[in-house]
């Protein structure tokens, strides 16, 4: 099989990988490692940034299946995230700079539970300093890094869920279901500030991202190691309609059909 060890440029594929980010690499740095592994180059992308510090699902868009990644980034997210409550960061997890300290002694888990309860459904959040959203033209992580803060609008995020997974203080560990846009490290910063003693993200797994869960993940070595093998990484390539599988689907008739053909609105 032609692939990126051979030299030869192999046949654009179409589909997807469900990759499994290893912590300490960004989510580009995955993906150049996937153009590496697959000799991909083009039309490939993935779907829904995952930080740095975290691992998990980083879905992989190939080919047609690009035309999908906004439906993936849209999708629904699973994460499991342990809080360290009592230390406040200035990057809201294990690698930033201690800005402030704050009692632990006393927190039960019914606080915690209420500190919890306003967060899920529709809520404002405002997004962390250290991210990618762009003020004025400018990524908030460079301003940062500059010694540079500005004022964050607050964005609508949905939560769909927050349960606790584990609570010994000051460790707090968190699953949480939750849509586009959502910060978990701005959601830890916030429960800590609820609670009176701050808080950060000390560990972040995703578990699930567009339908496409964790435990049918695989691993860039695992990707690697494949190549040797007679179907090479393609073994674990989905076709693009999986995606599609949880969309709800309807039946129309033939003149509605027509109508939709032509890009003409129908009536359900």
């Amino acid at each position: 099989m032609a692939n990126a060890r051979t030299g030869a440029r192999p046949p654009v594929v179409n589909g997807f990988i469900n990759l499994f980010k290893p912590p300490g690499i960004t989510s580009m740095d995955a993906l150049r490692q996937i153009k590496r592994i697959t000799g991909q180059r083009q039309k490939v992308g993935h779907g829904g940034t995952i930080d740095p510090l975290a691992r998990g699902v980083l879905p992989v868009c190939f080919g047609q299946a690009t035309r999908l990644m906004d439906h993936i980034v849209g999708g629904v997210k699973r994460y499991r995230v342990e809080i360290t409550l009592g230390v406040t960061t200035t990057t809201y997890d294990a690698e930033g700079e201690v800005v402030k300290t704050g009692d632990t002694q006393g927190l039960t888990q019914d606080m915690v539970e209420e500190s919890l309860r306003p967060w899920v459904g529709l809520v404002k959040q405002t997004p962390p300093m250290y991210s990618a959203i762009k003020v004025d033209g400018k990524r908030l992580y460079k301003l940062a890094r500059a010694g540079i803060e500005v004022e964050r609008e607050a964005r609508p995020v949905e939560i769909h869920d927050i349960k606790i997974m584990e609570f010994a203080s000051p460790k707090l560990v968190l699953e949480v279901e939750c849509g586009r846009g959502t910060y978990i490290r701005s959601l830890a910063h916030d429960v800590g500030e609820a609670l009176g003693c701050g808080g950060h993200v000390a560990d972040l797994v995703r578990l699930l991202c567009g339908g496409f869960p964790a435990e049918d993940s695989v691993t860039l070595e695992q990707l690697e190691d494949a190549n040797d093998g007679p179907d090479g990484w393609q073994t674990f390539l989905y076709p693009v309609d999986r995606v599609l599988r949880d969309l709800k689907s309807i039946t129309l008739g033939r003149e509605a059909e027509e109508h939709l053909r032509h890009g003409q609105a129908v009536t359900l």
